[in-house]
């Protein structure tokens, strides 16, 4: 593979330094919102909180970090509602647009003498195979972590890891993409196996994983073309000599 060739590519520094930034002030909202909503949860639970009716039951949501106190005739919420809501979306939001422009960035090759970054072979094949060191290292993490009891035993997947004596809950309609199952008590309670944003961020996570999946396979294919047909004008170049 000629490590002298330099082929076109687009800068994608900025947008890995936006999507650090964007994932420092998600993680400080995040954390932000989780404190409030501790607060909050206790003085809900405490009936500290006024509300029309009576208390029925208190939610409490994942992403973003909210506890809803649920009234008779309304709802009570707070954490990761309005302003503090609205940022962490936007910074999600933004994060996932960084990073899939850069990945997709990886996937596309400019003429040579095109573009701000001039790279060797070598170094895009580089490139790419970290992009999808780093993105599917976290996908497989994620993934192993929630996929786990149905790859260990689909069928017993609502019981694995505690001790449920002779009357195990049952699992019924699971799936390995997304892993989720649904598990069945013997008093008839139902319930899923993942909690849904768990089974969204795998989704999430797969999208790029599969773009620098891709981009890594592009940059193998480029390389063994050009060195094809690198091999073939040396070849020609001394059949023409002798």
């Amino acid at each position: 593979m000629s490590n002298t060739l330099t082929h076109g590519a687009f800068r994608t520094e900025r947008l890995w330094a936006a999507a650090g930034v964007l994932s420092l002030v998600l993680f400080l909202t995040s954390v932000v919102a989780w404190v409030d909503t501790l607060e909050f949860d206790e003085r809900c639970s405490h009936g500290m909180v006024n509300g029309v009716g009576e208390l029925g039951k208190i939610r409490r949501q994942a992403f973003p970090p909210a506890t809803i106190c649920e009234y008779a005739g309304g709802d009570v919420a707070a954490g990761a509602t309005g302003l503090l809501g609205a940022v962490i979306w936007c910074a999600l939001a933004g994060l996932a647009l960084c990073v899939l422009l850069a990945l997709l960035a990886e996937c596309v090759e400019l003429p040579a003498g095109i573009g701000g970054l001039q790279l060797t072979r070598k170094e895009r094949l580089r490139r790419a195979g970290t992009a999808f060191f780093v993105t599917g290292s976290f996908f497989a993490l994620v993934y192993g972590l929630l996929a786990w009891p149905l790859l260990g035993g689909p069928s017993s997947a609502c019981s694995a890891g505690a001790d449920w004596g002779s009357y195990p809950p049952k699992t019924l309609d699971y799936s390995l993409f997304p892993p989720q199952a649904t598990c069945v008590t013997r008093s008839g309670d139902v319930s899923q196996l993942n909690a849904g944003w768990a089974e969204t961020l795998t989704v999430m996570l797969a999208v790029p994983a599969a773009i620098s999946a891709t981009a890594l396979a592009l940059a193998v294919r480029r390389g063994r073309r050009e060195a094809h047909a690198t091999r073939a004008a040396h070849a020609a170049g001394e059949a023409s000599a002798g």
